[in-house]
């Protein structure tokens, strides 16, 4: 019996010093600024393309030699696609006025114009201390105007001098207010 429960207590012991469970970082939401007036009247944002590690759930860096690695105990609080799409949506409705909405698309009337964003680079990079987004856009019109675009594009803001994976969210935050504001100026007038 005595046995039995000192097993039992090391065994306890033993499955809390794994560790605790990694920190859960949401990306706050900012104010995209001024209005930039569209020429569509509704845009459907179809889910954000990530890089493979960018799309998984631990916040990475760019350190040294370009080396791409996880942040140590820290996750994104919402899954990166989801999260990128949804702060775009946000972002591009709060700026042009338009109706706006992730697909699949929600409403009866078909959208305007639909919006693809493929990132290849979405990571702090701690080397050049920026959060870097850089990829390519494509604006389709769907009411038969041929307004069509397609636009490569690279952001880059500072990391806050504080450091840390709040500091990373923040970053993140405002390049996705960036890309919003140039999607919104370069393919939706």
């Amino acid at each position: 019996m005595t046995l039995r429960l000192g097993l039992a207590a090391a065994l306890g012991l033993l499955l809390a010093g794994c560790g605790t469970p990694p920190l859960r970082t949401a990306v706050p939401v900012l104010a995209a600024g001024e209005r930039i007036p569209s020429a569509f009247a509704s845009v459907e944002v179809l889910e954000v393309s990530l890089p493979e590690y960018a799309n998984e759930d631990a916040v990475f860096v760019q350190g040294e030699g370009g080396a791409i690695a996880p942040l140590a105990g820290t996750r994104w609080a919402d899954r990166p696609s989801r999260a990128f799409t949804l702060d775009l949506t946000q972002a591009l409705a709060e700026l042009t006025g338009a109706t706006v909405a992730p697909a699949r698309w929600p409403f009866d009337t078909p959208p305007e114009a639909q919006v693809d964003v493929r990132l290849a680079e979405a990571v702090a990079d701690l080397v050049r201390g920026e959060y870097v987004l850089r990829g390519q856009t494509f604006v389709a019109a769907r009411d038969g105007s041929g307004r069509d675009r397609s636009r490569a594009f690279r952001v880059a803001v500072p990391l806050p001098p504080e450091g840390g994976v709040n500091a990373i969210a923040a970053a993140r935050a405002q390049a996705t207010v960036l890309l919003a504001r140039e999607i919104a100026a370069t393919g939706l007038r």
